[in-house]
């Protein structure tokens, strides 16, 4: 087991060095994608515009030797224009599928909220079955597949908010956040000459991801950390301040996420503070308030800092003994 979760850590610091000469500064934000990518899940990134949510995508595409698409959502995007087309071929007299952006290992559905539920839902079958089906046949979609999604919070006009169904979707809500001034001064100072975009090579080949994937699934849980993730899950349903709590996907989303960090930071048990480092990442967006909260302007964030203060932690006794 120790030589499985060496190889996940070397595998995420080589990843995190080569995606960290383009993105200065995030290195938080680059392990929480590669938890994703581990665990075959799709982030949401919201934030403002300019913080590099599309080079972060790109990146870690290059960085992984992955085919990479982007869709920009618009109010006029269809369907068909995610997923793909038949179209008729006058040669062999049948249609042909053409397939749409979706086939794309790295998918980056920039300003999501922009299009139109119909839109919206054409990508939820895509993301959860790993599949696309058009005109009664369905497709597979190459392995892996990530799904990048972003949205402007600030920029409401004009938007579609997510359904609770597709957000669901979302293993991690992300938000990249401004760069500190030293920060800055190196992205100016990087990118004054040349693009480094353009000098990223593969640090691993795509088809050793899904092998990462089970290897992170080996991680060990000790049953008192199972049951601190139960608990932080179920008060949140419990929750007066809650109009909706978490699912049993969001618990799931929550164990898987706490066993591909513990495999990143190089250990082979996961620790409460793994599950701590995931909690509003995971959890945050699962989440509806109360119209009460609602009216104060709480966001559900706040509801779960709050709730989360309530729940014991596990102590090192009660755990490590597993963990040896």
């Amino acid at each position: 087991m120790t030589e499985t979760v060496e190889s996940v850590q070397q595998v995420g610091e080589r990843v995190r060095e080569n995606v960290a000469r383009v993105i200065v500064g995030k290195d938080a934000v680059i392990e929480l994608m590669l938890v994703a990518l581990f665990c075959q899940g799709h982030v949401l990134l919201e934030d403002v515009p300019g913080i590099g949510k599309t080079t972060l995508a790109k990146a870690l595409a290059a960085s992984l030797g992955c085919s990479f698409r982007r869709i920009q959502f618009t109010p006029d995007l269809l369907p068909s224009d995610i997923t793909g087309v038949s179209v008729y071929n006058q040669d062999t007299r049948e249609f042909e599928f053409r397939p749409g952006p979706v086939f794309g290992q790295i998918l980056l559905a920039d300003e999501i909220n922009r299009a139109g539920p119909r839109t919206q839902s054409a990508l939820l079958e895509a993301m959860q079955e790993r599949q696309v089906t058009a005109d009664g046949t369905t497709y597979a979609l190459e392995q892996p597949f990530l799904v990048m999604a972003t949205q402007n919070p600030i920029e409401l006009e004009g938007t579609f908010p997510l359904p609770e169904a597709q957000l669901d979707r979302f293993l991690l809500r992300v938000a990249i956040g401004y760069p500190t001034p030293d920060e800055e001064r190196e992205i100016l100072q990087r990118f004054r000459e040349h693009d480094p975009m353009t000098e990223l090579e593969p640090v691993l080949p795509a088809d050793q991801v899904l092998d990462l994937t089970q290897r992170c699934r080996e991680v060990y849980v000790h049953p008192v950390i199972e049951g601190y993730i139960v608990d932080l899950v179920n008060a949140t349903r419990s929750s007066p301040d809650l109009a909706l709590g978490v699912s049993p996907r969001g618990s799931l989303a929550l164990y898987r996420t706490s066993q591909a960090l513990s495999a990143l930071r190089g250990r082979h048990y996961v620790i409460p503070d793994d599950t701590q480092a995931l909690i509003h990442p995971v959890l945050a967006h699962r989440l509806i308030p109360s119209s009460r909260r609602r009216l104060r302007g709480e966001a559900s964030s706040e509801i779960l800092a709050s709730l989360v203060d309530q729940v014991p932690v596990p102590v090192e006794e009660d755990w490590a003994g597993g963990a040896a």
